[in-house]
């Protein structure tokens, strides 16, 4: 081995595995009902055992996978119950954050916005359902981060991984587009409840598509 080779710290192998883990679970490269077996893992990531057994209990924490045994660990299955009490959450924390950020954004903020725009646009031309994801994901994100209110961030970090999966499973991508459009334009209109409509109406949106995709049409009826 050469002396200048780093040795990366146990932490940060963890937090690599643990990232890679819940990109596919989100992504749907490992999907519900999958099991997690720590050798296979390992032998994968090209790491010990030992930092896969703690992202998986972090997973766990997360809400990703639960263990249906002592030793069975599988890829958390989402029921009607689990998508309506996210999306609740999500109804009342960033229906809030986007009044506070119409009231608030900077024009330094905006212009990232619209920059997000701009990649999620290229993106959905694309049908590329990962980068999608992802730039919607960080949209909302700087959404939040313009109301400038941190105990608000603090409450929707728990529950932001789950969300990114559930969401991932809308695939109406083009109207994701449109709907994200109208609240950049309502939000930089300066109006707060206009802002706040729009993200109601967005949110919601958003529910009944997610649920359509996950357990059918007739699912969807009811609105968080």
């Amino acid at each position: 081995m050469s002396s200048t080779t780093k040795i990366e710290p146990l932490g940060a192998v963890r937090e690599r595995v643990l990232a890679t883990l819940r990109q596919d679970i989100i992504a749907g490269r490992l999907r519900p009902g999958d099991r997690l077996v720590e050798r296979e893992l390992a032998e994968r990531l090209g790491v010990s055992r030992v930092p896969v057994r703690e992202a998986i209990r972090a997973l766990v924490v997360e809400g990703f996978v639960h263990f249906e045994s002592a030793r069975r660990t599988v890829v958390r299955r989402l029921t009607p119950a689990d998508v309506k009490e996210l999306f609740e959450l999500r109804e009342a924390l960033e229906v809030y954050a986007a009044g506070l950020a119409a009231a608030r954004a900077t024009p330094e903020d905006l212009a990232e916005v619209e920059r997000l725009l701009d990649q999620a646009a290229t993106a959905t031309e694309a049908g590329d359902a990962e980068a999608i994801t992802d730039v919607n994901s960080r949209l909302h994100d700087r959404i939040v981060a313009m109301a400038g209110n941190s105990l608000l961030l603090e409450a929707l970090e728990p529950v932001a991984g789950r969300l990114r999966w559930m969401t991932r499973r809308n695939e109406e991508w083009p109207q994701l587009l449109v709907e994200h459009r109208e609240l950049y334009e309502a939000i930089a209109s300066g109006d707060p409840a206009r802002a706040r409509a729009h993200a109601l109406a967005h949110v919601q949106t958003n529910y009944r598509s997610t649920v359509r995709q996950l357990f059918g049409e007739a699912a969807a009826e009811e609105g968080p």
